[in-house]
């Protein structure tokens, strides 16, 4: 448990972006137990109720903005930016490839920009892994990046605009994230280990796109949540082996297969593993050495603890899937709605 002395001799406040989201919910009350205060800003489009559980208590505060046209005020006595706001995987990218670029990349860079500006000692980018694209071979953050979507092309123009920023008194980090699983207040149904869980759940179907043998690197929703506060950390301790730095977030032992993962399902929640769809081009074998030489960083929980968990909350009755909780369905939803809701986004 960290001490309550943080940089400014007082609670270290963080300023998350996208804290309504499926790692967001889980991170914010994370910091908050972990004695940090948080100010976040999002704008709420999954619901207001998904931050329901941190409305109310000490240290967190909520604006509802969006992060491409928020005050710059809102940065007055942060002590480190978790930049988290992003149109999130790979399908709903492409529906406006736009509005992608505009959050992902534009939006990031402006808050990069404004937190250096405004002498934020921190600023923390959320990038994917999925910046590899398609690789021979397991990969660190030296090979070089074949983005095949337009979500992996903008967090990695992301990174290139935000990086370069590191001066004296201001540290940027990225961390590329390994494909999260596990459950959250703002579920998400439509990653890989959630996604086979449900459907193993409610139709004793796994279903694996193309031949399966394509790579995937996981990485459990709380594990991401400790890698941040590791983050925190150690640029409090000493932000130069950090600045400017690409981090890969995960473990090694956790590359696997799409295939296994599905026999992985199979093994705790049962079902019939049905084959479907064209082969996946991403495929990517991702090694994670930095982030524990640098944050001293290795994951808790396994695959194996992520689909027990996601599966006994089905069981209870804890979550209940609904459109909102597949991102892509739920934005075509806001679309059928209102075709120009995305465009004003």
């Amino acid at each position: 448990m960290r001490g309550d002395v943080g940089w400014r001799g007082g609670l270290v406040r963080v300023l998350i972006t996208g804290c309504a989201g499926y790692i967001g919910t889980t991170l914010t009350p994370y910091l908050l137990r972990r004695g940090y205060e948080v100010r976040c800003v999002d704008k709420l489009i999954f619901g207001r109720d998904v931050v329901e559980h941190v409305l109310g208590e000490r240290g967190f505060e909520l604006v509802e903005a969006d992060v491409r046209s928020v005050d710059p005020q809102v940065l007055s006595g942060v002590d480190c930016v978790v930049d988290m706001a992003a149109i999130p995987n790979d399908p709903a990218g492409d529906l406006n490839p736009e509005l992608t670029l505009s959050i992902n990349y534009r939006g990031r860079a402006r808050m990069a920009s404004m937190a250096r500006e405004r002498g934020v000692p921190c600023y923390v980018l959320f990038s994917s892994c999925s910046v590899y694209g398609r690789q021979e071979g397991p990969v660190d953050e030296a090979a070089e990046p074949r983005p095949l979507t337009v979500y992996a092309r903008a967090n990695l123009l992301a990174e290139r605009a935000v990086l370069p920023l590191a001066s004296e008194g201001f540290t940027p980090v990225a961390l590329r994230l390994a494909t999260v699983y596990g459950p959250s207040r703002r579920m998400r149904f439509d990653l890989v280990v959630n996604a086979m869980t449900l459907s193993a759940y409610r139709e004793g179907r796994i279903y694996v796109e193309g031949d399966g043998m394509q790579e995937r690197p996981l990485v459990h929703v709380l594990d991401v949540a400790r890698a941040v506060e590791r983050v925190l950390e150690a640029v409090e301790r000493d932000p130069d082996p950090l600045k400017g730095q690409v981090i890969n977030i995960g473990s090694d032992e956790q590359n696997y297969r799409i295939i296994e993962i599905a026999r992985i399902v199979r093994g705790i929640v049962g079902g019939e593993i049905v084959f479907r769809g064209e082969v996946d081009r991403r495929s990517y074998r991702v090694k994670f050495g930095r982030a524990r030489r640098l944050l001293g960083f290795q994951p808790l929980y396994t695959v194996e603890d992520g689909v027990k968990q996601v599966y006994h909350e089905l069981l209870t009755g804890k979550l209940k899937p609904e459109p909102r909780w597949i991102t892509v369905q739920w934005y075509r939803e806001l679309l059928s709605r209102n075709p120009e809701v995305l465009l004003k986004w």
